[in-house]
């Protein structure tokens, strides 16, 4: 089962449609492991294009903070799982999460319509006193 995993600055990107990269997994569910297998650069943005890619390239999961209503449809339509809401982290450890059943899932931080705008922006709270506060 191949993994695929939007990265931005080496992590889980928080926006699925604006990373600049994605990292590809290979999960073996038997045994329980999860192998580093390419990261590839994320085509240029246009609607409806990344989970054309994304099945092109063999994914069958997709794992992303925040991701619109459309591209979950798109990327079912292609008969990929989505699971939203994943925490920032770094992806290798984000799909072994997935894999061993323990990624925790909070809100899918894109509340915007089916394209465009309105994805609140994120920021680490340096109070320490949580880890995750909208800016907007």
């Amino acid at each position: 089962m191949r993994i695929a995993i939007p990265v931005e600055d080496g992590a889980l990107a928080q926006h699925f449609g604006h990373a600049g990269q994605f990292h590809f997994f290979l999960a073996v569910p038997d045994e329980g492991r999860v192998e580093f297998e390419k990261a590839l650069p994320a085509p240029p943005h246009e609607p409806g294009r990344l989970p054309e890619w994304l099945w092109e390239n063999g994914a069958k999961v997709v794992i992303a903070g925040g991701i619109g209503p459309r591209a979950v449809a798109l990327l079912e339509a292609h008969g990929i799982e989505v699971f939203t809401g994943a925490p920032c982290g770094e992806p290798h450890a984000v799909a072994e999460q997935y894999l061993a059943g323990t990624l925790a899932a909070d809100q899918n931080r894109c509340d915007h319509g089916s394209h465009g705008g309105g994805c609140r922006p994120w920021r680490v709270d340096v109070t320490g006193t949580s880890s995750l506060h909208p800016t907007g």
